[in-house]
């Protein structure tokens, strides 16, 4: 069974009633632009939420016409009046459905209305006929692009998984090049799909008995090319004459030392034996191709290609469709991918397991690693919404990758201790900052590594010291495990030798050996199916962050 049946769910299509369309009328469906976004020529760019294409019959003329629902009122555009954008997010790591529907090889493709299409902000597309006086032809009568574009809808229920996609429309033989509404009012929503990123116009004649329209709507797939700077329709439209200079946006200068930055690729947070002594560094690389950073000289890079939708069933980490982002535990080409590593040490070196604990957030929301519960749910394993310090616990020679959480775009500071007792007793330990761009508001190279040089820093949570703990807010004892989480046997915990393991998505978690190669298994959209996201509950507080380097004192 490939690994697309394995996933495949239900994908079912809204209905969409008479008595409904009636209603967003009264509601003020109204011509024009809704959105803030405006391309090249003044047009719309149409970047997530629900829109349909109807034909709409009126005095014998046909006019194809967008409804758009994404905002609070309904709106109307022309097709040619706007840039649709299929956001780098909705990127599916298998084959192109006409590939499986004619049993050819495909490759990753950019889906909307694919699996798990309602975590991702998105544009939602389908089409209504009810509005065109009978069932009406819609047809792919010209295309531009830089690779294959098509329309196909799946049966995902497990009963079913078998069946091939069906093809409404392609841009390439043997795929269909039309397909009909029927008129009636319920929403058709296919599966739209395209093979590359860049730029595409698509071509649709509508036409129901002898009324026709035809309109070229351009496309923009992935995050490389601006929507806003592309022009609508078939291309030819002018741009419009900027009314005033715009603004020079000058980054800061940074004040610190230059970061290195990572914004996608396998890194580790290690926990290294150097010299008898436990070293905190960051590993980059694969298993065989790999450098070593302090974890003071990095900034990492949360893109935007993480960001998604809070699912149902999760109100405790907000409110569901509300943003969050977070990093998978199979690898995505386009997220960075943070793991745990323990490999530098034998377990006969080691006095029981290691600890990794978060003392400290500063930035704009709250930080939480997870995994997927061993009996369904969440393994919560860090979570700074509900108080600091939060600890979790792994064996030696090990490597682990979870889920990681942000709730807020901006700049975050996370101080981390890494801990354990050797077999003689001693206690080792090393405690560093790591700082984490969020988002595109700030470029992340101009962003200070490791504690910042930031006058104030104002922390996201209170920490949740007990009595019984010589911790304080200003220096954490890199000791003490306080809500110390043993995460094995549930999902991200991994058992394996080497210098970094193979991962594989199976099973709970992504488990990982010393033998093979860097896996990349999974998809951004594709993961969301077993995401279960952390806890992110708010709080304010005060808090200093003292970075400690290995403390050692005899056991």
């Amino acid at each position: 069974m490939t690994a697309l049946t394995r996933g495949r769910r239900a994908f079912t299509a809204a209905a969409l009633t008479v008595a409904t369309a009636v209603l967003l009328g009264a509601a003020g469906l109204v011509a024009g632009g809704s959105g803030d976004a405006r391309a090249a020529g003044g047009a719309v760019v149409l970047d997530e939420g629900e829109l349909d294409f109807v034909p709409r019959l009126a005095d014998g003329t046909m006019t194809l016409q967008i409804d758009d629902r994404s905002g609070a009122t309904a709106v109307v555009h022309e097709p040619s009046e706007v840039v649709l954008h299929v956001p780098a997010a909705t990127l599916q790591n298998f084959p192109d459905p006409l590939a499986q529907a004619y049993g050819m090889s495909g490759h990753d493709n950019w889906q909307l209305g694919g699996q798990q299409s309602e975590g991702l902000f998105a544009p939602e597309p389908g089409w209504i006929g009810s509005e065109a006086g009978g069932p009406t032809e819609v047809r792919l009568s010209g295309f531009e692009g830089p690779a294959l574009f098509g329309m196909a809808t799946f049966t995902f229920e497990m009963e079913n998984a078998d069946e091939p996609p069906v093809p409404h429309l392609g841009s390439v033989d043997p795929a269909p090049r039309a397909f009909t509404l029927d008129g009636g009012a319920e929403r058709f929503a296919p599966l739209w799909f395209f093979d590359a990123e860049g730029v595409y116009r698509l071509t649709f004649t509508v036409t129901s008995g002898t009324a026709t329209d035809t309109e070229t709507l351009a496309v923009v797939v992935g995050d490389d090319i601006d929507p806003a700077g592309v022009l609508p329709g078939d291309g030819s439209t002018p741009t419009a004459t900027p009314t005033g200079s715009p603004t020079d946006s000058v980054s800061p200068t940074p004040t610190g030392p230059a970061a290195h930055v990572i914004a996608k690729g396998h890194v580790d947070m290690a926990a290294r034996e150097v010299d008898g002594d436990l070293e905190f560094q960051i590993k980059e690389g694969s298993l065989t191709d790999y450098d070593w950073y302090e974890p003071g000289e990095v900034v990492f890079h949360v893109t935007p290609v993480a960001r998604r939708k809070i699912p149902e069933g999760y109100g405790f980490l907000g409110t569901p469709g509300e943003p969050v982002w977070w990093l998978p535990m199979s690898q995505h080409p386009d997220i960075v991918w943070p793991g745990w590593s323990t490999t530098d040490w034998p377990k006969s070196e080691v006095d029981g397991k290691l600890t990794y604990r978060l003392d400290s957030v500063q930035g704009p929301g709250n930080v939480a690693l997870f995994g997927d519960g061993a009996l369904g749910g969440t393994d919560i394993q860090i979570n700074s919404g509900d108080g600091l310090p939060d600890a979790s616990t792994i064996a030696a020679d090990t490597h682990r990758h979870t889920y990681w959480a942000f709730t807020a775009e901006g700049v975050y500071r996370t101080t981390w201790t890494w801990s354990a007792t050797l077999a003689d007793g001693t206690k080792v330990s090393d405690t560093e900052t790591m700082a984490w761009v969020v988002g595109d508001d700030v470029d992340p190279g101009t962003v200070t590594p490791g504690t910042g040089d930031e006058p104030t820093a104002t922390p996201t949570t209170t920490p949740s010291v007990s009595p019984t703990l010589s911790v304080s807010p200003s220096t954490p004892d890199p000791t003490a495990t306080p809500s110390a989480t043993d995460s094995s046997g549930s999902g991200g915990v991994s058992a394996g030798g080497g210098s970094n393991g193979a991962s594989t998505s199976g099973g709970s978690g992504s488990d990982t050996t010393p033998t093979g190669g860097l896996a990349a298994t999974g998809t951004g959209a594709a993961v969301l199916a077993g995401a279960a996201v952390a806890a992110l509950l708010g709080g304010v507080g005060a808090i200093l962050v003292v970075r400690l380097r290995r403390r050692r004192t005899a056991g």
